[in-house]
């Protein structure tokens, strides 16, 4: 049986919260009132000891009183959620690591991820002249011309994301120029055997001395041969293994244009 997430730690920083505020729990009850009658619902009401029993991780609190905590404290309601062991904002990325069987319409991305989206595709022609990189280089590269959202939505969880340059075929047409990969940087381990064909075969991001390159691999001893595809045109390279080449980590998903924007 799973242990509950939730602890009398989980809730602390609502008490730290409510007192940087300078707001007694009375305070927060008299708020908490006139939320309710507001909203029309006694859900959003909070009671002095119900307060006490949710700071000391005693009792969890419901998705209206939530809601009544994030207004008074001017939080993110996933902001507060958090504190108290529920991790809202990680619903989306757990949600893509979910396998269903059937095909489906995604529709519209919520509306931070669309914020998101839309500076992406603003920055789209400073990205034609970006090479093949691990795409936090670029964006420091950016500085100041980065838009905290997008930072904040490649840097969910412990994977990396590359950016396959406009002029690198390398595997083409398996995976695009101008496409965005994941990168789990924890598997760097190369894998000779255990693939059935091209569609299967492990894809790993390299960076040597002075680029990058995102391909298939073999390893003799110490050397690695980086393979592309036969569609490529281009030949195999052979490298000295570790000295000249590092495994920054295996491909794990891709988001890959196949028609040209307008």
């Amino acid at each position: 049986m799973l242990a509950p997430s939730r602890s009398a730690a989980s809730c602390w920083r609502l008490k730290a919260e409510r007192e940087r505020l300078s707001l007694t729990v009375r305070d927060v009850r008299r708020l908490s009132r006139k939320i309710a009658r507001q909203r029309n619902s006694e859900e959003y009401y909070i009671a002095h000891s119900t307060l006490a029993d949710i700071e000391n991780g005693k009792q969890p609190p419901s998705i209206y009183k939530l809601y009544s905590l994030s207004v008074i404290y001017q939080r993110r309601y996933s902001e507060i959620a958090s504190w108290c062991g529920v991790p809202i904002a990680d619903s989306e990325k757990e949600h893509r690591t979910l396998a269903f069987p059937r095909t489906y319409l995604v529709g519209r991305p919520p509306e931070e991820a669309q914020r998101v989206i839309l500076t992406a595709s603003e920055l789209r022609q400073k990205l034609r002249s970006e090479p093949t990189n691990l795409f936090p280089r670029i964006m420091a590269s950016w500085k100041e011309h980065v838009p905290a959202t997008l930072l904040e939505y490649f840097g969910l969880g412990e994977e990396l994301y590359g950016y396959i340059g406009t002029q690198d075929n390398t595997l083409s047409p398996i995976i695009r120029a101008g496409s965005f990969v994941q990168i789990d940087p924890r598997e760097k381990r190369i894998l000779d055997v255990g693939w059935r064909g091209e569609h299967d075969r492990p894809i790993y991001f390299f960076e040597l001395r002075h680029s990058y390159v995102c391909c298939w691999c073999e390893r003799h001893d110490n050397d690695l041969i980086l393979v592309p595809s036969r569609e490529s045109g281009r030949h195999a390279r052979h490298v000295r293994y570790p000295n000249d080449v590092t495994v920054v980590g295996r491909v794990t998903a891709l988001s890959m244009r196949i028609v040209d924007a307008a």
